[in-house]
């Protein structure tokens, strides 16, 4: 072929055979590839894709319209709360007034921009990369949008929902470019802050204003309006009144945030910014709607319910759960059981409020109850008494964990020695009839070493040799200081978690026996409620069912899995029955007239220096926690003590707490029930007593009224006052003493007064 014919042949896409006939299959191959990939290709296919994308947002652009007026959530909408029964508990609503532009300062009005959207005076009220990157993370499962504008916000707020979905976001770009180019900035500034939620149910600058600084909105210092301003990104996070420590330090760094940007901007003289101190917000009023005890309960629905709406994905965050609940429009159920709850606060109003006196006594108007009661079957709320007045006080008593548990710590450090089959420092294992050294202060040991830690019992009382049991009923703090390290402080702590204690966070170290750490009502119901249901978790719920117009909700099963066994649960509560027939709730609880012959299992605590009393106690099926809690009734409501309060020298745990208890129980339980135990351990299922000085332990029971009946005698009934021609079917158990390595005082017959028995010696450190 000649050279004219070759470029001939080129030209027309042909080629010149290889020399032999044979061809590069690797050459042919990439000349395709080339063929299929060329550059032109490429950036055609790119340009192409622009133009669809163009076009397709051209038609969104054109089919979208601002909608004519406000969707019905920015409109006006409520909350509906009701009892178990169906009845209307409380209904809540929008508290919200627009207002001018005019009337907010022109500073105030700057204070928002700064806080969400610096360039909103010049943006053209999108910000494209943010919503790129929302509309990425809703298709990809990965999280909240961020980065709106002003705009968008005022959008969402008030034509769209605070759904997360792609044709949300999308019409909430359509619709912020329609409105930045239709109205004045002025007029979207208006009705962002008009629309915003900042917590408090408050609804718009106006509200908020009055909310949080009883001013109205034109009165408001550009200290006051950075706060507001910095609300919106967490309102409920970010109340002064209620924010956790890290919460406050969260706010603060955003209120210098947004003073900060405005210096930046412009808006606001450095001089003028240095000067400026945080202006802490008034405590709230509350709606005249959820006085006493409602307005507690309504705020623990409404936690519980944006708890589950995260934990379902049908809200991203904290923030995004408060705008959905608070928005309006549910129809929430709780467990509250009418009449319970009725009972329960006339038991507070009788057993304590009655006698205390804060005229007379200073100290009367520093203490708080709390009290949660749920069913143990179901897991139900069925009461709750958070505090005096919720308009008063607004701190929820019965869900706050910042006071100590004490000796209602000590079931569940028995828990966990059963359970984990543990054994003495000698190797006995450990039972409710294993002896231990109850002496005051003695130091616990651990592999034949003292350990360092050595607590002090009731009165520094001296107990010598003491069964599990006994210890039990009389609280005996250096019992179960060894006990626990016989256990291992860690499986103690792990446990406590699983019978639903927060611990997450504690040390597993001896001093935990005493109770040391912080814990609710709620939650000490909770633990105590899986003991009754024979081991298996149960995690107090105080919603039956919530609905909206958009959607339901379904609230998790109460009721799990097994966490401890069914023997060890079942060996506490018989063991529970001794300290309420024969130990620090016998006052209270055994003795009281109210009692028909229901079975009692319970616990008594009463914290160092005497700053918080309780008694968690149940019966099958129904368990209630009471805790009195010493808190000075001026700011900053620090923990005080509670000494000399309804005029007793010391608040226990058997005192006030036990009383309020047994005047709610017994009065709102129709039956005599038993406990359905599997166990041969504990107070339930043998009687025990103890002997007197003149009689030697196979004697038959001492006669006087402290000693204790057996357990199925009638609770009502007086003691005997004969004694039984019928020797008890056991043996009381034989004192040993401990062999732990140390030294151990005496056997002693007769054991010392109760530690939390409020008709015994008071002392300085309650157990």
């Amino acid at each position: 072929m000649g050279r004219a014919e070759e470029r001939r042949a080129r030209q027309r896409g042909g080629r010149r055979a290889a020399p032999g006939g044979r061809r590069s299959s690797g050459a042919a191959g990439r000349s395709g590839i080339r063929r299929l990939f060329t550059w032109r290709k490429i950036l055609g296919t790119f340009f192409g894709l622009c133009l669809l994308g163009m076009g397709a947002f051209i038609a969104l652009y054109m089919m979208i319209d601002i909608p004519a007026a406000g969707n019905e959530d920015a409109k006006r909408q409520g909350n509906v709360y009701k009892y178990s029964d169906g009845s209307i508990m409380a209904r809540t609503g929008f508290n919200r007034e627009v207002v001018d532009l005019a009337r907010v300062p022109k500073p105030v009005q700057k204070t928002f921009v700064a806080a969400e959207n610096k360039t909103f005076y010049k943006d053209a009220g999108v910000d494209l990369k943010g919503t790129a990157r929302g509309l990425f993370n809703t298709l990809s499962g990965k999280g909240a949008q961020g980065g709106s504008t002003i705009t968008q916000q005022y959008v969402k707020n008030y034509y769209l929902t605070q759904d997360q979905t792609v044709s949300r976001k999308l019409k909430e770009l359509v619709i912020s470019l329609k409105l930045d180019r239709e109205k004045s900035k002025d007029y979207i500034l208006a009705g962002y802050i008009n629309t915003s939620y900042y917590g408090r149910n408050a609804y718009g600058i106006q509200a908020a204003a009055q909310a949080y600084y009883r001013v109205d909105a034109e009165k408001l210092s550009v200290e006051q309006g950075a706060y507001l301003a910095a609300l919106l990104q967490a309102p409920n996070q970010y109340d002064w009144a209620v924010a956790s420590e890290k919460g406050r330090k969260l706010v603060k760094a955003r209120w210098n945030y947004v003073l900060d940007n405005m210096v930046e901007q412009g808006w606001l003289d450095a001089s003028e910014r240095a000067g400026m101190k945080f202006p802490k917000p008034k405590p709230p009023k509350g709606d005249p709607g959820l006085k006493g005890q409602t307005g507690y309960l309504v705020s623990a629905a409404n936690d519980a319910l944006k708890q589950q709406l995260i934990a379902e994905g049908t809200a991203e965050d904290a923030k995004q759960a408060d705008a959905l609940v608070d928005a309006g429009g549910w129809t929430v159920t709780l467990n509250i059981d009418k009449k319970k709850q009725a009972a329960l606060e006339r038991a507070v109003k009788t057993q304590l409020d009655s006698k205390l006196d804060p005229k007379d006594r200073k100290v009367d108007a520093d203490i708080q109850a709390g009290a949660a009661s749920v069913n143990s079957r179901t897991g139900a709320v069925v009461a709750m008494y958070g505090g005096q007045d919720y308009l008063k006080h607004y701190i929820n008593n019965a869900t706050r964990a910042d006071y100590q548990v004490a000796s209602t710590f000590k079931p569940v450090i028995l828990a966990a020695a059963l359970e984990e089959q543990a054994t003495t420092q000698s190797g006995s294992p450990i039972t409710a009839n294993t002896v231990y050294d109850g002496t005051s202060e003695r130091e616990v040991v651990e592999d034949g070493r003292k350990a360092g830690f050595a607590p002090e019992n009731e009165d520094d009382r001296n107990y010598g040799p003491i069964t599990v049991q006994t210890a039990m009923n009389k609280s005996v703090n250096s019992v179960f200081a060894q006990m626990g390290v016989d256990v291992g402080m860690p499986k103690v702590m792990e446990t406590a978690g699983k019978l639903g204690m927060k611990v997450e966070d504690l040390e597993a170290v001896p001093a935990q026996t005493l109770g040391s750490m912080g814990a609710s009502p709620l939650q000490m119901a909770g633990v105590y409620a899986t003991l009754d249901n024979h081991g298996k978790k149960v995690t107090p719920t105080i919603i039956k069912k919530a609905e909206h117009r958009t959607r339901t909700v379904t609230m998790p099963d109460a009721v799990g899995e097994r966490v401890i066994s069914r023997a060890a649960a079942d060996t506490v509560t018989s063991v529970l029955t001794g300290v309420v027939d024969d130990g620090t709730a016998q006052a209270a609880v055994r003795n009281n007239p109210l009692r028909k012959g229901q079975q009692v299992a319970g616990k008594t605590g009463t914290s160092d220096n005497n700053k918080s009393a309780w008694f968690t106690g149940y019966t099958p099926e129904l368990v209630t926690s009471v805790g009195l809690f010493g808190e000075d009734d001026k700011p900053p409501h620090k923990q005080v003590e509670m000494y000399g309060a309804g005029g007793e020298d010391r608040v226990n745990g058997g005192g006030f707490p036990a009383q309020i208890w047994a005047a709610y129980m017994f009065g709102v339980l129709d039956e005599t029930s038993k406990f359905d135990l599997d166990t041969d351990q504990g107070a339930a299922i043998q009687p025990s007593w103890t002997p007197s000085p003149t009689q030697s332990p196979s004697q038959t029971p001492s006669q006087e009224p402290s000693s204790e009946p057996p357990a199925s005698a009638p609770p009502s009934q007086e003691p005997t006052q004969e004694p039984t021609s019928e020797p008890p079917s056991q043996s009381p158990p034989t004192f040993k003493p401990p062999t732990d390595g140390q030294p151990s005082p005496p056997p002693t017959l007769e054991l010392p007064g109760d530690p939390d028995d409020p008709d015994g010696q008071q002392g300085q450190q309650g157990q």
